[in-house]
């Protein structure tokens, strides 16, 4: 990501690869009617084996809709960087730089105890021009309300 100014947006603001998340429930969604379809039309399938095709599309489904679940959300007192799994709040202060390099799968925040966090939130995978928006949106942010990489 190069260093072009950004302008501060208004808070709050969501922060999520809306392309990416629209594919996954679609497919999801689109797998777990095609698989049921398949369990229900199947005539030689024994209940529980109908039962195992519904369980699978619907296992198959919720992995998708666990994969679309990432986001980043700005407000007044801070960030909050939700993981597939794991949820982060964090204080502007804390945060201290936001990298999206040429071949990084996200955003990763540096932060002021050292580490760095993955923010998965902002990724180019499908939608690379809104990636990059919304990391410079962010930076804009750090540096307009936390330590930010201007006053370290």
């Amino acid at each position: 990501m190069t260093d072009a100014p950004s302008e501060v947006p208004a808070l709050p603001v969501t922060f999520r690869p809306r392309r990416t998340r629209a594919v996954l429930l679609t497919v999801g969604a689109v797998m777990f009617a095609v698989l049921t379809a398949v369990a229900l039309i199947l005539e030689r399938l024994h209940p529980g084996e109908r039962m195992s095709f519904i369980l699978t599309a619907g296992l198959f489904y919720g992995v998708l809709i666990l994969m679309s679940r990432p986001k980043v959300v700005a407000d007044e007192d801070g960030v909050t960087v939700v993981n597939l799994t794991r949820s982060r709040r964090l204080s502007w202060p804390e945060i201290l730089r936001v990298n999206l390099r040429v071949g990084d799968p996200w955003v990763f925040l540096d932060l002021s105890d050292g580490t760095s966090l993955p923010a998965l939130g902002i990724q180019p995978g499908i939608g690379r021009a809104q990636a990059i928006r919304d990391a410079r949106a962010l930076r804009a942010l750090v540096e307009n309300r936390g330590t930010g990489a201007e006053q370290r």
